[in-house]
């Protein structure tokens, strides 16, 4: 498998799928996008516990969408090695991609170079990203839809499927999962993908073993650790209210070794300090060449790219560098795995907008295009090579990624159910 399948090709292949299994799939509809695109669910097996499996929550990560086909495979093709691939006894119920309108926007990448990833590659602002919309500005028509097929199914265990540009491999979790970190393990060595031992999403979280993290318990008094964000409104937890657990599954396209590196990182308040540097001034540069092209480019309220693009102008390279200032000012090193995993992010939050500000220019007719398009392609292309070279990236082929996080989920599943016997 050289690429990701893009959404239109996981639904042809679901509707395949459900062709050849009529007995054991079903295919439905059960929601529509805020631009009218069917979000569908392809449900495999009659079993009474329902494991529920969500694709393409972000358009950039496109790796869901085969590993959902994979699970769906070995479950309709019989061959079952264990209770959670029994369609008697599990229904797997898959939606095939949570964001069509976000996937429309982002393509497969013309190459598998970072520069071709991020030319295709689509991300769009945190209210319009269903699982996190409740928190950031209000439930989307996709989000609802989620919420309805939680309630109506009330899976004991909901898998979402994202993908990261660089690092390693690491699943968050709702409440610890006794039994999932051996296998997890296992899995991320076979297919030579490294464990993220620290990660940008989830600093504050209890980390039980390499590469897994749980949300940490409240307080008496309802409250988080401070510094957690409180993600309960986000279709993660709602399966709680059915007594499930959710499976937060992540695989990397690029491998950087060094995330799976616990020793304390020497200087780590001046690589803090370098880090918000890093962004700030990519953000910098990119927001200048927007500032000059902006009165001929799209408006926001016509273009999603535009949109995202005036978010992260606004503030959101200064947030993400201020973020890290605290942890500068500390006395103690931070892990070296840690430290990647900001790394990862300082370097890609300039390259997500360059990215996007390359495809408008790339459509503007204006005279004024050419020229900017060119100078930041410059910055652009050398982002890319310091990346690489300063992580020494390793690409990861498709079909390990797959592999990784299709086994993960179904020994995530495997452990749910084994907690029910």
């Amino acid at each position: 498998m050289y690429r990701c399948p893009t959404a239109a090709e996981v639904v042809e292949s679901a509707r395949r799928l459900a062709a050849r299994y009529p007995g054991t799939c079903r295919l439905r509809r059960i929601g529509l996008s805020r631009a009218g695109r069917p979000i569908l669910l392809l449900s495999v097996g009659h079993g009474a516990r329902h494991v529920l499996v969500v694709a393409g929550p972000h358009p950039d990560e496109p790796v869901g969408g085969a590993s959902a086909l994979a699970l769906a495979r070995q479950v309709a093709g019989g061959g079952h090695s264990s209770p959670a691939t029994d369609p008697a006894q599990v229904t797997w119920d898959i939606v095939l991609c949570l964001d069509p309108d976000g996937a429309a926007l982002s393509g497969p990448a013309p190459d598998d170079t970072l520069a071709g990833y991020y030319r295709a590659a689509f991300r769009p602002v945190a209210a319009h990203q269903p699982e996190w919309a409740p928190i950031a500005g209000g439930p989307l028509p996709e989000t609802r839809a989620l919420f309805r097929l939680i309630d109506e199914v009330r899976p004991v265990l909901q898998c979402s499927l994202h993908g990261t540009d660089a690092g390693g491999s690491w699943v968050q979790l709702t409440r610890e999962l006794p039994g999932l970190a051996a296998p997890f393990a296992a899995s991320a060595e076979r297919c030579a993908i490294p464990l993220q031992h620290g990660t940008y999403d989830a600093p504050n979280w209890d980390n039980p073993s390499p590469g897994v993290f749980v949300l940490p318990a409240r307080d008496p008094e309802g409250r988080l650790p401070e510094g957690t964000d409180d993600i309960g409104p986000t279709t993660w937890c709602a399966p709680q209210v059915h007594g499930g657990i959710t499976a937060i599954v992540e695989v990397p396209v690029w491998a950087a070794e060094s995330a799976a590196d616990p020793t304390p990182y020497p200087g780590t308040g001046n690589a803090l300090r370098e880090l918000s540097a890093l962004v700030r001034d990519g953000g910098a540069r990119v927001t200048s060449i927007l500032d000059k092209a902006a009165a001929f480019l799209p408006s926001a309220e016509d273009s999603a790219p535009r949109r995202v693009l005036d978010w992260m102008a606004d503030d959101l390279f200064d947030l993400v560098a201020a973020s890290w200032e605290p942890l500068a000012r500390r006395a103690a090193p931070l892990p070296t795995a840690q430290l990647t995993a900001l790394e990862i992010a300082a370097r890609r939050q300039p390259l997500r907008a360059a990215g996007l500000l390359l495809r408008l220019l790339d459509a503007s007719p204006d005279p004024a295009a050419p020229a900017l398009h060119a100078e930041l392609d410059r910055l652009f292309r050398t982002w890319c090579a310091d990346f690489e070279k300063a992580l020494r990236l390793r690409r990861v082929p498709v079909g390990r990624q797959v592999a990784h996080q299709a086994g993960t989920v179904l020994a995530a599943a495997e452990c749910v159910l084994a907690e029910g016997c």
